[in-house]
């Protein structure tokens, strides 16, 4: 007997089906959350915590779900434009920093 397995990915915000759902997990008052967006949906939840996490201090690392590796320096060119459409400050040359990467690879 064969056996076929179909894994239906949807957006939590939206509930629709989405192939390019991903997983986001963050943490507000000690309580951590996770939840499944499409890319619309990771836009806006990036754009509604930019003016907070722009403020706020980084406190350590968590545990990533689904998450591709960390952005290789291959993926300069794509960082810079992504950082600079997302309203960081990047040179133009050189090293991207590597708050700058670890937001890119949030983002995506």
């Amino acid at each position: 007997m064969a056996q076929k397995v179909v894994t239906i990915y949807t957006d939590d915000l939206t509930g629709e089906e989405s192939s390019e759902a991903t997983t986001h997990i963050f943490s507000l008052d000690g309580v951590q959350y996770e939840i499944d967006l499409a890319p619309d949906g990771n836009d806006q939840l990036l754009e509604a915590v930019a003016p907070f996490m722009k403020a706020g201090r980084k406190t350590g690392r968590t545990r990533k779900a689904h998450r591709a590796t960390p952005a290789s320096r291959d993926d300069s060119a794509a960082i810079r434009a992504w950082a600079k459409d997302a309203g960081y400050t990047v040179p133009d040359r050189g090293r991207v920093p590597a708050e700058v990467r670890e937001a890119y690879v949030e983002a995506h």
